[in-house]
């Protein structure tokens, strides 16, 4: 076996997996796979997984510690703020009123929002 024909999973930590919790199964609509006592284990399609982890005292990194690949950035966004989620505007990118941005030249279109800890996620529409 190589690690090249295994299904990645990702780790997401959290402080408080019963506050966090409701965020990826409600407002991101990920289906709940399995969940113990030290991880609910979310489903993300095409066999990946994250696994919503506690640790004691966790605040959200400042960069994108996950994202989806999205068709429509502008329908995916309304969609996701339909559901109550917000979209982060960093001074000085220039993103539009929905929080996306667009490089100068064209390219990929990025939006990021932020899970109840404080994570930073994102959609991503590639050029």
């Amino acid at each position: 076996m190589t690690l090249l024909s295994a299904s990645p999973v990702a780790f997401i930590l959290t402080a408080d997996r019963t506050r966090a919790k409701p965020f990826y199964a409600g407002a991101l609509g990920l289906p709940i796979l399995s969940e113990d006592d030290f991880a609910v284990t979310f489903g993300l399609g095409s066999g990946m997984t994250i696994r919503l982890t506690d640790l004691p005292g966790h605040t959200g990194a400042q960069h994108t510690v996950l994202g989806w690949d999205v068709p429509d950035i502008a329908a995916a966004a309304a969609e996701l703020k339909a559901k109550g989620v917000t979209f982060r505007i960093y001074e000085g990118f220039g993103q539009d009123a929905d929080g996306i941005w667009s490089p100068p030249g064209g390219g990929a279109k990025v939006a990021w929002f932020t899970d109840p800890d404080g994570n930073v996620l994102s959609l991503t529409q590639f050029g």
